[in-house]
């Protein structure tokens, strides 16, 4: 177990998710509220995208635990491979007709915390 490697993941996540969650939330909430679509759809895409900040705190919170348990280790498995995924999905959706996706942070931000926290297990 490397404490650093888990921490570094779980500060990434951190910031990722403060960054997503408030600064970014305000951002889209209010593009979101202003938009044309229909009321079920706003909020569908609100829930959507706090999920997603949800997400980012557990996996933080979820590293954070195991860096200072270490026989706990196994829970960074689902970190891992979920984070994996999320940031293959912004690479294959950027790759395809969602190019933007490319130049978000999303998939560096998965991704890296992806890789630490499989180096600090």
């Amino acid at each position: 177990m490397d404490y650093w490697f888990l921490m570094a993941g779980a500060i990434i996540s951190l910031a990722g998710m403060v960054f997503h969650g408030f600064i970014g939330g305000k951002i889209y909430m209010k593009n979101i509220n202003e938009s044309s679509m229909e009321g079920l759809t706003k909020s569908l895409s609100l829930v959507s995208w706090h999920t997603f900040t949800i997400f980012l705190f557990t996996s933080a919170s979820t590293l954070i635990y195991i860096a200072y348990n270490p026989t706990f280790s196994i829970a960074a498995y689902p970190v891992i491979g979920a984070n994996l995924l999320i940031a293959l999905l912004f690479v294959f959706l950027g790759i395809g007709k969602h190019r933007f996706l490319l130049k978000m942070p999303g998939a560096y931000l998965m991704s890296s915390t992806a890789l630490l926290a499989w180096l600090g297990i």
